[in-house]
């Protein structure tokens, strides 16, 4: 009996650990909609030209170019959407502060459950609660 509730239990923390994680494309998604927000215009590929120029950023990652005389800032999505999205100063500024103000708002969250989990009382359940 014992052998089966330790199966059990590392089949059930198995499915909890893959159900958080998060795939390439997803979080290449989380990211496309906090660039888009943000005020990064998405210009789609449609010559094999653009397809190429595209091929020669580091996908998933935002890189500084300059035009004009100006600098600008262009994220290459090859996966979810086969686009580049290109933003100027402000929309950076304006990414930089939502990724800030996401990343506070998990941090609460998990502060949230840590402090749920220290409110847990262990005691009721009885002595060796884990052998069962």
């Amino acid at each position: 009996m014992k052998l089966r509730w330790s199966t059990l239990l590392l089949a059930m923390s198995t499915c909890i650990a893959i159900s958080g994680c998060a795939t390439p494309v997803e979080r290449a998604n989380e990211k496309n909609d906090l660039l888009a927000a943000a005020g990064f215009h998405i210009v789609p590929v449609t010559t094999d030209q653009q397809r190429a120029q595209l091929e020669t950023l580091p996908p998933n990652r935002v890189v500084q170019k300059v035009k004009d005389g100006k600098l600008a800032f262009l994220y290459a999505d090859p996966y979810a959407c086969g686009c580049l999205y290109i933003g100027d100063e402000n929309a950076w500024d304006n990414y930089k502060r939502e990724q800030l103000q996401q990343n506070l708002v998990t941090q609460e969250r998990m502060n949230a459950e840590m402090n749920e989990n220290a409110a847990w009382n262990w005691n009721m359940w009885g002595p060796g609660w884990w052998a069962y």
